[in-house]
């Protein structure tokens, strides 16, 4: 061959490359989400994008030789989820060292794993279940005892944390802390029995401070174990079909130094779920100069996934803007009283945050708390307007029409989660029982008012997403309570929105996600049952059979898993995750 027809050859070769598409779904119900009842048979994907979307026969139009074809065999497509509310950064350096008990239905099944889990741990390590779970959830409707606890772990250290209320130690882990009856906790008890010796149980009262100062003592993985750990929590996500989160910062996530195991994966590439982040303010009094700090380190939409556009993202400030401001959602105590001086160091880190042109989101359950946040808002925005910059609130559960009113009047949105779902009968005992939405989906929709879905995991709520939408089709706790009224409880379509382009919104991607749709990111998942018809308790225990990101195969179920990349051995060996996996729906 002539050079000349060789340089043509090679042209032609790569102007048909280019062109190739690079995977196709055919034989779905793919829902595409652009307007309810909306579906098509077929979708087409190119370099991470979706590229057409339709019947078999037009979208089969697109193949080549290079596509690869899935058959999706009559399965419900649906876009990946999105939890505009989630503490996955947190989570992934932990996870590999926590027993979950999220989903277990019976409390004798959580008890027996966590006697074979401590029958695996080394010495010197931790037993640990952190958050996601409640005693409704479990068929003897009650929590583990002291006693019985101490019955299944004699010898190595644990530690429950429930919610954001208590925590238990058996007789162990308060010998390894060193707790005594001289032990002081600004804002918690550790109760002493008969005795005058510690019990075990120490109460949150109202905040979690002594909660989260316990779990901080306890086991910290190393480096390697951690990198392996956030791959293993983001695989789970992956399995439950989550394919986006943003991250609302946490106590004990300090920016960078926290950050640097999951900024690591991301410029390898490895992390597969999209992750947005917002900075949480470390230290009490200390706020304005943590981001006085941070504005010279880091800026919103700086992506640095190797990958993935939007893979890997600083998007502002909060959840937590200032301590003064956060009134806890503990419901086994009465609602806290923010103090005086909130007004005073929420405004210089709004002042600077608008200014710089920062989104940011900021932690409030009650409407007395809303209100205050408001004022300040309102006040700043005067001499220094918004002019559009996207802030929320986080939780709002129980944020008034006439709130809702000021929220949308000054451009802002409102990231709800499932807590109901794990806390509705403590709030009904605190508070009595509700006749108002709680929080007022409904009317936030009604106002046009943005609205993203998420979970709140891992520590209140569980990390599962299918809960939150099982909750937010059916206003029922975990326990079964009906929290709701009928006309309250979203439709499918309305609640599988809120955690796909709803929660786009709170990283300013309702345009690039959400949908499945022409020049929308190529994040997909199949269903193994018909989210839209199949029975409305089974939702809860949804996941995936096969989860795309980006246009490519990151997980999948027993149906397809010739497609999927082999999974990473879990390590440490005694990790309970090896043993049991993350959440559990199996």
């Amino acid at each position: 061959m002539k050079m000349t027809q060789l340089a043509f050859a090679i042209t032609v070769l790569a102007a048909t490359s280019a062109h190739a598409t690079d995977l196709i779904i055919t034989n779905g119900k793919v829902a595409t989400m652009t307007k309810e009842g909306a579906f098509a048979q077929a979708v087409a994907m190119k370099d991470g994008k979706i590229t057409a979307v339709g019947s078999n026969a037009s979208v089969l139009k697109l193949k080549t030789a290079a596509t690869q074809v899935i058959d999706a065999d009559g399965k419900t497509v649906i876009p990946g989820l999105n939890d505009s509310h989630l503490h996955i950064i947190r989570e992934g350096l932990n996870y590999n060292a926590e027993l979950r008990w999220d989903g277990v239905t019976s409390l004798k099944k959580a008890m027996q794993m966590l006697k074979e889990q401590a029958a695996r741990t080394p010495d010197g390590a931790w037993i640990k279940v952190v958050g996601g779970w409640n005693e409704f959830q479990f068929e003897e409707k009650r929590l583990p005892t002291l006693e019985e606890i101490n019955e299944a772990v004699p010898d190595k250290p644990v530690f429950l944390l429930y919610l954001y209320g208590l925590g238990f130690l058996n007789k162990k882990g308060i010998a390894t802390l060193g707790y005594t009856a001289e032990t002081r906790f600004k804002d918690g008890v550790v109760e002493l029995g008969a005795d005058g010796k510690p019990t075990g149980k120490l109460i949150a009262k109202p905040n979690a401070m002594i909660l989260y100062t316990t779990l901080a003592k306890t086991t910290v993985l190393p480096r390697d174990e951690q990198l392996n750990s956030t791959i293993q929590y983001y695989r789970d996500l992956n399995r439950l079909g989550l394919t986006s989160a943003i991250d609302a910062g946490g106590g004990g996530q300090a920016y960078p130094d926290d950050y640097a195991v999951s900024l690591e994966l991301a410029k390898d590439g490895k992390l597969t779920v999209r992750t947005s982040y917002y900075l949480f303010a470390q230290k009490p009094g200390k706020e304005l100069e943590d981001y006085q700090r941070w504005l010279t380190q880091t800026k919103p939409d700086k992506n640095e996934h190797l990958f993935y556009a939007n893979g890997y993202n600083t998007e502002g400030g909060g959840e937590n803007l200032v301590w003064s401001a956060a009134d806890f959602e503990n419901f086994l105590e009465p609602r806290p009283d923010m103090p005086h001086e909130m007004e005073g160091e929420l405004e210089p880190v709004l002042r600077l945050l608008i200014k710089n042109r920062w989104p940011f989101r900021i932690h409030a359950t009650y409407d007395e708390s809303i209100d205050r946040d408001l004022a300040v808002i309102e006040k700043v925005n005067k001499d220094l307007p918004l002019n559009g910059l996207r802030w929320f609130f986080d939780h709002a559960e129980t944020i008034s029409d006439k709130q809702l009113k000021r929220v949308k009047a000054l451009g802002g949105g409102i990231a709800v989660q499932n807590r109901m779902y794990f806390q509705g009968e403590h709030y009904w005992k605190q508070y009595g029982a509700q006749t108002r939405q709680m929080p007022p989906i409904k009317k936030m929709l009604e106002m046009n008012i943005p609205v993203g879905l998420g979970t709140d995991g891992t520590r209140v709520s569980s990390y599962g997403p299918w809960p939150s939408i099982y909750w937010a089709v059916t206003g029922k706790t975990a326990g079964g309570l009906k929290l709701w009224q009928p006309q309250d409880v979203l439709s499918r379509y309305q609640a599988l929105k809120l955690m796909t382009q709803g929660s786009a919104w709170m990283s300013g991607e309702e345009k690039l996600k959400g949908t499945l749709a022409k020049g929308q990111y190529a994040d997909v998942v199949i269903l193994p049952q018909d989210y839209f018809s199949m029975d409305v308790e089974q939702i809860k225990n949804l996941e995936s059979a096969l989860t795309i990101v980006n246009g490519k195969v990151v997980y999948a179920g027993e149906q397809f898993k010739q497609l999927a990349p082999p999974a990473l051995e879990v390590k440490p060996e005694w990790s309970p995750v090896k043993h049991y996996g993350g959440y559990q729906n199996q």
